[in-house]
């Protein structure tokens, strides 16, 4: 990007810059698929998707909007952001899709804000970790709201736009979960764009990603939030002797309390039948540790070990 341009956009010129002025990634191709894309909430997965996008050339402007007075400065001496708004409505205006990347429980509340701003056939997905409930309320939301709900299964546990990567998805899934209103024109072009920066897609109902996550994604957190929950009321000399084998296991609980608190009590129903399972699991090798069961020890370890090295 050339200095010209950042001074322009610091000072909040409105054109988005040509194609060419932004670094390309080894898999840039010309063939562009969006003009226009609006994010809602430019954090680590906001960013990383603008970022992917610019590197490619698969989308000429980038305009974003942020609650939070900080983050909306940042992103304006950002390379990958054409546009800033103040408000949510304001920064949907003339995009062809729309990708709220917010706190899921701010995610029905947002498409709310937004649908009276909204192009014609402008498309409308998210990043949320839960989908049953906002794609419930989406579809109920208002007439001719184009929405598909998306998951990305990619991110860290740290936070914000400081920390965004264009190559954050690549080799990742990604979940589509569009309802029954969803045309498949509507379906294929979403797939295409997350393929496009690298993502495999599968598509599934609602409630059978939220089963699934519940189990790959949100009861892991709680065990490795729940461990270090339990280490902290141990000697506090231990955490000076644990190795990189706790620091791994526990990697995700560093993530934000608040939004995990989020996701888990909007999937309720799932994590606590996601518990249950994991409790029969370990109820299973405590009784053979209480029994003396080395075989059935063993069993467990090694069914263990082969998931884990199909991973």
């Amino acid at each position: 990007m050339t200095r010209r341009y950042e001074r322009r956009k610091a000072k909040g010129a409105g054109a988005c810059p040509p194609l060419a002025t932004f670094p390309r990634h080894k898999s840039f191709s010309l063939f562009q698929m969006f003009q226009q894309i609006t994010i809602l909430g430019p954090g680590l997965l906001g960013a990383s998707f603008a970022l992917a996008l610019k590197e490619r050339g698969l989308c000429q402007c980038v305009q974003v909007w942020s609650r939070r007075a900080e983050t909306r400065a940042q992103a304006k001496l950002a390379t990958w952001c054409d546009r800033v708004f103040e408000q949510p409505g304001e920064a949907c205006v003339g995009s062809e899709l729309v990708v709220v990347c917010t706190p899921v429980e701010t995610i029905v509340p947002l498409l709310e804000q937004i649908a009276p701003s909204l192009e014609r056939d402008a498309l409308v997905t998210d990043v949320g970790s839960t989908k049953s409930l906002i794609c419930r309320e989406a579809r109920d939301l208002a007439e001719g709201l184009n929405f598909i709900g998306s998951h990305p299964m990619a991110g860290s546990e740290r936070m914000g736009m400081a920390h965004a990567r264009g190559d954050l998805f690549e080799g990742a899934a990604c979940i589509l979960t569009p309802l029954e209103n969803a045309t498949a024109t509507e379906i294929a072009r979403l797939s295409e764009l997350w393929q496009a920066i690298g993502m495999h897609v599968v598509t599934l109902s609602p409630e059978k990603h939220d089963e699934i996550v519940a189990h790959i994604s949100h009861l892991p957190h709680l065990l490795a939030s729940s461990l270090c929950s339990y280490l902290a009321d141990q000697e506090p000399e231990w955490k000076q002797l644990a190795g990189s084998g706790l620091r791994d296991t526990t990697r995700v609980a560093a993530g934000d309390s608040t939004l995990w608190q989020q996701i888990l009590e909007q999937n309720r129903e799932e994590v606590l039948r996601a518990i249950n399972g994991f409790e029969t699991e370990l109820h299973a090798l405590k009784t053979a540790l209480l029994d003396r069961d080395s075989p059935s020890v063993l069993r467990l370890l090694a069914r263990g070990k082969q998931y884990r090295d199909q991973l």
